[in-house]
């Protein structure tokens, strides 16, 4: 792959003029100060209310990994009772109370402990890389919803602009006496081409309205608070050649790096299922009296074994070695969809860039220069009715195809970002 770059004027200098004239506010008609997308997208990951969930999810991992290296707590078991004795005739002899108390530990078996930390060290390691995987999907979902919401701004406003063109036409034709066919023809064109407008006029607000309501929600504010995007600059560094985004995909992957943590995380759990063959040794000291008749106090030491006679510990060992061998074949599969996805995204990438390229600098102005010559000259009849019906959506077809093509080069642009992990700046917002 060729290394490219984008101007910022390719994209954006035609629009920027469109852009004023676009909505400034969506909730109640309030206008609301332009938001550059930098701002927006730091508002978004610093108050989103989903990433509190992988932050505790990291707290309870460290927490575990604190006590995973920790001995259980000794048990202390108390025994009391009524002892009576008799002799061999049985008369009695005496009664009393009888009982006794003592400590347990449970002592591991060397490096038991410390297995067991390192699996829950790969736990933290793991809740940290989802927490970074979901950064950097909210960036980038962000992003594309803030552009969306330019763009659906944009393209209302333009379609606006010639909806207002047909309108005062069809005004000025209602407003003469039509004498003949034709000028009640082209007065029914007009309609028609309004009534096709106000249709497009509406999906474009439903689609403003989306976009709003999901940022909103994203960044913590009210669904009805009025939020505009400032006009956004594209500029796009040079993409690495094919071999160092495969690398750099193997090395900064969030999805791919986290099957390598479970792998490594299985092998420990083989390691400590084997180590766990070896049972745990419980010793602790003991203290027994018995009043009945003469005062009897023992203390002692009690040691004890568990007897591995059911194969428990066996069953374990070959649990953990299926889970090792899941944990290789999904690093495995996981490999060749990131090489596959890596490799598709840049071909999408380098396409949709290619297909920017090939709009002129001041195509949109040009079109909308030319439906604004077409309705003066249309009111003094030097222009058909299908020549201005033409220019008309023909402008508007223009600022949509390339709102499109820079929304579609921006997503395929961030999911490359996402895949390699490189920082080669797809999109960069300038106030």
């Amino acid at each position: 792959m060729k290394p490219f770059s984008l101007p910022t004027s390719l994209f954006f200098r035609p629009l920027l003029g469109l852009f004023s004239i676009a909505l400034t506010g969506v909730a109640q008609g309030q206008p609301a100060e332009a938001v550059s997308l930098t701002t927006l997208v730091g508002e978004i990951v610093s108050n989103n209310p989903e990433r509190k969930f992988y932050e505790e999810e990291i707290a309870a991992a460290k927490a575990g990994a604190r006590i995973a290296s920790r001995l259980n707590d000794p048990e202390l078991s108390l025994d009391l009772g009524q002892k009576r004795l008799r002799d061999s005739t049985g008369a009695k002899i005496g009664d009393g109370t009888v009982w006794s108390v003592s400590i347990t530990q449970t002592f591991e078996w060397p490096g038991r402990l410390s297995l067991r930390k390192a699996i829950a060290n790969r736990q933290v390691e793991l809740a940290e890389l989802g927490v970074a995987r979901f950064e950097n999907a909210l960036t980038a979902r962000a992003r594309t919803l803030a552009f969306g919401l330019y763009a659906a701004n944009a393209k209302a406003a333009a379609i606006r602009e010639v909806s207002d063109r047909f309108s005062s036409l069809k005004e000025t034709f209602l407003a003469r006496d039509p004498a003949g066919v034709t000028p009640l023809l082209e007065t029914r064109v007009i309609e028609a081409s309004e009534l096709a407008l106000q249709r497009r006029a509406t999906e474009a607000e439903l689609t403003v309205q989306a976009a709003l309501i999901e940022l909103n929600q994203l960044r913590g504010a009210a669904v009805d608070a009025s939020l505009r995007v400032a006009a956004p600059a594209l500029t796009y560094n040079a993409v690495p050649p094919t071999t160092e985004l495969l690398a750099a995909a193997r090395q900064k992957n969030f999805d791919y790096r986290m099957r390598l943590v479970e792998l490594e995380q299985q092998g420990f759990a083989v390691s400590l299922a084997r180590n766990e063959r070896y049972p745990g040794i419980s010793v602790g000291p003991y203290l027994s009296r018995d009043n009945v008749g003469d005062r009897e106090t023992i203390v002692g030491l009690g040691l004890s074994v568990p007897l591995p006679v059911t194969g428990r510990a066996g069953a374990a060992v070959e649990v953990a070695n299926a889970r090792r061998r899941q944990a290789e074949a999904a690093v495995l599969v996981a490999l060749r969809e990131l090489d596959r996805e890596v490799l598709t995204s840049a071909q999408a990438f380098a396409t949709k860039l290619t297909e920017s390229r090939r709009w002129a600098p001041d195509a949109v102005e040009k079109f909308r220069e030319a439906a604004e010559l077409a309705d003066r000259h249309y009111r003094t009849g030097a222009v058909p009715i299908a020549t201005y019906v033409e220019l008309q959506n023909s402008y508007l077809d223009a600022v949509e195809a390339l709102l499109d093509t820079q929304g579609e080069t921006l997503a395929a642009g961030l999911k490359l970002q996402q895949l390699t992990g490189l920082d080669f700046n797809p999109v960069e917002i300038k106030p």
